[in-house]
Order: structure tokens, then C-alpha cells, then sequence
């Protein structure tokens, strides 16, 4: 299994795809809209400032998190499909 580390500000999440929708309507694949939630797989160690000093990330392992359709890079990584965004790309956390 390949393993990841983001780097400064970045977060790999794996996306959350909806099947069914809210109606109970079968989605077929060709029809479904980028995912805008996920799961977080992994957080880089934070950006480093003007001084050298590194901010802590506000996401941990584990959240799930809203993030803008079209943000971030796409990756697979052994057959899954995954997203790299900054950070400041994440809108929130859903708890």
C-alpha cells in the first residue's frame, strides 16, 4: 500500500459520493456532481510563515469536511480516488 504525506498547508481527503439522493432517486455515475465532502486521510504539517514559524492545521485525521466542487488536484493512490487541497480550500467541518 502506497502511503502519503501532504506537505506544508495540504490535506489528502477521500471523497464522500452520494449514490442515493435525498428524494431516494438512484444517481447514475455519469449523472452524479463533483463530491463537495470528505473524509480527511491526512494533513501536511502546516504552512510556514514570513518568520519560519509553522501554523498548526485547523483539520485533524478523521473530520469530514465541506470543500469547494472544483478545489484541489485529484489523485488516485492503489485504486482510490483522492483529492489534494490547501487548507484555506476546505469551508468547514462538519461535526
Amino acid at each position: 500500500m502506497s502511503s502519503f504525506r501532504p506537505l506544508h498547508d495540504r490535506v489528502l481527503v477521500k471523497p464522500v459520493k452520494e449514490d442515493v439522493s435525498k428524494g431516494g432517486i438512484v444517481i447514475p455515475d455519469n449523472a452524479k456532481e463533483k463530491p463537495s465532502r470528505g473524509i480527511v486521510e491526512a494533513v501536511g504539517p502546516g504552512k510556514l510563515d514570513d518568520n519560519g514559524h509553522r501554523s498548526p492545521m485547523d483539520v485533524k485525521k478523521g473530520n469530514t469536511v465541506l470543500y469547494g466542487k472544483y478545489s484541489g488536484t485529484e489523485v488516485k493512490l492503489d485504486d482510490k480516488e483522492l483529492v489534494v487541497l490547501r487548507e484555506e480550500d476546505i469551508l468547514g467541518i462538519i461535526e
